[in-house]
């Protein structure tokens, strides 16, 4: 079984996300490969994928939207779980789901998606993107829960191994 882990990541922290889920992976048994969205052509050649992305002003990065565009007759068939990361604080918000979800899950034909808690390190961000998280009030910090995202990776190794 050959997996493909994708994140659309533009500091990081979602693309560290993508690793755990690779190292849970790999853990199982599971042959893991990570690669940028930007570098991916084609999808052939793995069993499954896990795409992820960093999520600002509640939208999907464009590396990972367009790698789902590029490759979206590939998906068919093939085991596909997609995450977010971004929500921040403590309890995390915003709550809501990416506005980019919906058509990304029936693009792919998901077998789910999750929202994972982000991570805020306004000294790595651009002028703008400071000027946005000052006027929300945005909390500095790594909220990422490191236990739900391994859960989450096991649950997608369990699920493959059925599939062998």
């Amino acid at each position: 079984m050959r997996v493909l882990i994708t994140v659309g990541s533009k500091h990081g922290a979602s693309a560290e996300i993508g690793q755990a889920i690779a190292d849970v992976l790999v853990g199982y048994g599971v042959e893991s490969r990570i690669s940028a969205p930007e570098e991916v052509d084609s999808i052939d050649g793995y069993d499954a994928v896990v795409l992820g992305s960093a999520v600002y002003t509640g939208r999907w990065t464009a590396d990972a939207k367009d790698l789902v565009e590029r490759c979206r007759p590939q998906f068919a068939n093939r085991p596909t779980w997609l995450f977010s990361s971004g929500p921040i604080g403590d309890p995390p918000k915003p709550e809501e789901e990416p506005v980019d979800v919906a058509p990304m899950m029936e693009a792919t034909g998901a077998l789910g998606h999750v929202v994972f808690a982000g991570k805020l390190d306004r000294k790595v961000l651009s002028f703008g993107e400071r000027a946005i998280v000052t006027a929300f009030r945005a909390p500095d910090g790594d909220f990422r829960d490191w236990d739900e995202i391994a859960h989450w990776a096991t649950g997608i190794a369990e699920e493959l191994k059925t599939r062998v």
